[in-house]
Parts: structure tokens; C-alpha cells; sequence
């Protein structure tokens, strides 16, 4: 079958089966729908958080209309997949799955992907790094974590109507098109049948935010981010394995960032928090541009920003994908930008904060002298 005709039915079935999840919320809503209690919760209504059973249908339409190549290297990842996806879809319906147990279960799929296909990270252009990863037991020990740990960055950044779903889409894209110049043909469609499948999510997705990812989703996403990624250095040695990392660069910087700053304040890393930078951006430049707008597009409107900060990366990974000094300048320059932009809205959100205390102020004196005469006239 035609490759565009393959991606034109996983986006279909991804939207299809993201629309018949939201449209039945009243007969599964009682274990799939997602409160709005908690730090890091910015919706107004419950909604369903179980998008990742849309992508995952998505998949498995496009894994049986792939040709033979595709289908066989697709069904492996998929099966891979299975413990990154299972663990966090339990989450998804009972609240009761550890950050731990989650996190070793993404650390499987990628022990799991080497089972099954053989790829693992046997080279960073790192000395003495490289030497350690030609020994298979620790090639295998930082494929599983780098897997874990990219999984867990995309469930990081999955915090506002279209923003994982939209940055995987790019990251996703870069990773096929650097697939493509290298002629792995196999390895490109995935990665377009992926995205097609993420694009039909984020139909329902963005901006009115009509149905969540949730955990499975975003790990299932993560996890096919990072394994895609080891698989086309791993297939293709003449691309640099700075490209996919570059490729995926949001998630890992917002990850990064955050343990350093966590740890830099003495907090425990694993603790959330609303000092992310797409929550900073809704406090310093939605709430401050935009307030009129309904909560809902105010959640919507975060997300391009961020996309923005993605594709920095992504589009430089394409450009780059054979030249490690470019690209390790590309790294640099685009971890430059997320530090500056993330000290620019750091700065704007205490500005709004502190405009919001005054104006609380302003109403507590207005009222003040209602309550006096109240009281006289008592």
C-alpha cells in the first residue's frame, strides 16, 4: 500500500478513536478522567486522560497496513513498547502506579527493544564513555536509561493542551527526514506513521483540550521517541549521535534543567513543581498578553511557545545530522535559547505575580471602608 495512504488512515483511526473516547466519557469517565487537584493541573474541567489507547489503535492500523519491512521493524518496537505503555495506562485508570515503578517500566522497554531487535547506544563520541559502551552489559545498562529517562522528559513536558503531542510530532519528523537522507526507508515511515498517528490526537487535543494523553501516552510517545532515535544511529553510522539527541532536545533540556534546579534549592528532583517553563510562560506571558481569553485557550496558547523552543533543535538536527562540531554547536545554541527564554518569562511570571498581589491589595482597601460604614450602620 501506498506509504501517504498508510498515513492517511493511522491519522484517521488515531482521530477516530480519540473522538469515541471522549464522546463515551459518561461509561469509562469514573476511572479515566483526570481532576484538576494538584500543582501542575491547569484544566477546568475533568477530562478523559486515557489518550494513549487512541495512539496506540493509531499505531496498530498503520503497523498492518505497512509493506513487509516496515511492518516487521514497527511490530517489534510496538511489542518493546508494551511495558512503557501498560504501566502507564494502570496509572491512567487508578492513580496507584509509583513514579518508580513507571520508571523502571519504560527502563524495560528499552532493555526489551534490545531483546528484541539488537540496537543499543555503543557509541557518544565521548572518550573513555565510548570505551565503557563497547562492552555489551553497559551498552545495554544506558540504552535502558536513556530510554527511561527520555520517556519520563516527554510525560514532563506533558502539561498544557497540544504541548507533548505537538513537540513529539516535531522531534518525530526530524528523526524521519534525517531517516529518509540517509535512504532507511523503513525507519523514515515509522517515524511519519508515528507522527501521523500523534497529529490525530492532537486534533482532539488542541486547543479545547477534549481529551489528555495521560500517562501511557506520553510514555508510549517518549518511549518510541528514544528507541526511533538509538535505532537510527544504530542502523545509519554515518549520522552523528548527536542528531537524534538533538532531535528530542526539548524534553531532555526541560528535564535537565529541572533536576538542576531542583537540586540547586535543595528540593527532591522527583517533586513537582510550577516553576517548568511552560508553566512560566502561562503565568508570565499568557496571563499577561492575553487574560481575557477563556481558560481553556489560555492553556492552548502556552503550547507554541514551546514548539517553538522544539523545533530550534530539531530543524538544526536535519541540517547538521552527519557533522557532530555542528551539531555540538547546534546543542549549544539551543540550550542557550531555552536558558534565555526561561529567565525572560522567570522574570515576567514574578512581575505578574507580584501585579497580582497589588491588585488583590487595591480590592482588600476598596472594600475596607464598605465593611466601616457596615459596621457604623450596625
Amino acid at each position: 500500500m501506498n506509504n501517504l495512504v498508510v498515513l492517511q488512515f493511522s491519522w484517521i483511526a488515531s482521530l477516530i478513536a480519540s473522538l469515541v473516547i471522549v464522546l463515551t466519557t459518561k461509561w469509562h469517565g469514573r476511572f479515566s478522567l483526570d481532576g484538576m487537584s494538584g500543582v501542575q493541573k491547569f484544566h477546568v474541567t475533568p477530562t478523559p486522560r486515557i489518550g494513549g489507547v487512541a495512539i496506540v489503535i493509531g499505531l496498530l492500523i498503520g503497523w498492518q497496513l505497512s509493506s513487509a519491512g516496515t511492518r516487521e521493524l514497527l511490530g517489534l518496537i510496538l511489542a518493546a513498547g508494551l511495558p512503557a505503555f501498560c504501566f502507564g495506562l494502570a496509572e491512567d485508570l487508578t492513580k496507584r502506579v509509583s513514579v518508580r515503578a513507571r520508571l523502571f517500566a519504560t527502563m524495560a522497554s528499552g532493555v526489551l527493544g534490545w531483546l528484541l531487535l539488537g540496537a543499543s547506544i555503543t557509541r557518544v563520541g565521548v572518550p573513555g564513555l565510548d570505551t565503557l559502551l563497547s562492552a555489551a552489559p553497559f551498552a545495554v545498562l544506558f540504552t535502558a536509561f536513556a530510554v527511561g529517562g527520555v520517556a519520563n522528559s516527554v510525560n514532563i513536558i506533558d502539561g498544557f493542551n497540544g504541548l507533548a503531542s505537538g513537540a513529539a510530532t516535531i522531534s518525530l519528523l526530524a528523526l524521519g527526514f534525517v531517516a529518509q537522507g540517509c535512504g532507511d526507508a523503513d525507519l523514515a515511515n515509522i517515524c511519519f506513521i508515528v507522527a501521523a498517528v500523534t497529529v490525530g490526537f492532537f486534533m482532539v487535543n488542541f486547543p479545547f483540550g477534549k481529551l489528555f494523553l495521560g500517562d501511557g501516552g506520553a510514555y508510549l510517545l517518549g518511549f518510541l521517541l528514544a528507541w526511533l532515535a538509538v535505532m537510527l544511529t544504530y542502523r545509519n553510522p554515518g549520522v552523528s549521535v548527536w542528531a537524534p539527541l538533538l532531535a528530542v532536545a526539548y524534553p531532555i533540556f526541560e528535564t535537565v534543567f529541572t533536576i538542576v534546579r531542583r537540586v540547586w534549592k535543595r528540593q527532591s528532583p522527583g517533586l513537582p513543581d510550577s516553576a517548568h517553563l511552560h508553566s512560566l510562560i502561562k503565568i508570565g506571558v499568557v496571563l499577561r498578553r492575553f487574560p481575557a481569553l477563556r481558560a481553556d485557550l489560555r492553556n492552548a496558547l502556552v503550547s507554541p511557545f514551546c514548539w517553538l523552543v522544539a523545533a530550534i533543535p530539531a530543524v538544526l538536527s536535519v541540517l547538521f545530522a552527519t557533522s557532530t562540531p555542528a551539531l555540538l554547536w547546534s546543542c549549544l545554541l539551543s540550550f542557550s535559547v531555552y536558558l534565555a527564554f526561561y529567565a525572560y518569562v522567570a522574570g515576567a511570571s514574578l512581575q505578574q505575580k507580584s501585579a497580582e498581589v497589588v491588585h488583590l491589595a487595591d480590592l482588600a482597601d476598596l472594600a475596607a471602608p464598605d465593611v466601616h460604614v457596615a459596621r457604623r450602620a450596625s
